[in-house]
């Protein structure tokens, strides 16, 4: 090891090979930051899907915990401030949001980046964000199920 970079016939991994000669160190070190960039934002985005689906579960789970002891007709249930019915609404109502609106984020950062640096583009597609619009569209459905359900 003498601390200076392998020769580039030696390097690991893939090789970009350009028609115009080999890619000026600047440019190279460009679309590495813009590669890590879209990497972060897919992290930050699965951190908050990680959010979102706890709080949904968790909101669905205190539903229909407290709907299983409910049914057990001779306990007397007092009438309180807020039921575990509407728990369980504004967790999910939270979690569905929350995710909502890091999904907006996300794609409006993502579209900041291929604007200002489309020339390094196309951008790779985001499993991410895919996901995160599923489980939106689930939470949606959960929230709409505890709602109806009297």
């Amino acid at each position: 090891m003498s601390g200076q970079p392998a020769p580039l016939e030696r390097r690991a991994g893939p090789r970009i090979e350009r028609s115009d000669g080999p890619a000026p160190k600047a440019e190279t070190s460009t679309r590495l930051a813009i590669t890590r960039t879209m990497v972060a934002l897919d992290r930050t985005l699965m951190a908050w899907i990680r959010t979102s689906v706890s709080l949904i579960s968790f909101g669905f789970t205190i539903y229909k915990f407290f709907q299983y002891l409910r049914s057990d007709t001779s306990v007397a249930h007092p009438e309180r401030l807020l039921s575990p019915r509407g728990v369980a609404l504004v967790l999910i109502g939270l979690g569905v949001g929350a995710l909502l609106l890091a999904t907006f984020d996300y794609r409006l950062q993502r579209k900041a980046l291929a604007s200002e640096y489309h020339e390094y583009g196309p951008f790779h597609f985001s499993i991410a964000a895919a996901v995160s619009t599923v489980i939106a569209g689930l939470g949606v459905l959960g929230f709409l199920l505890v709602f109806l359900h009297q």
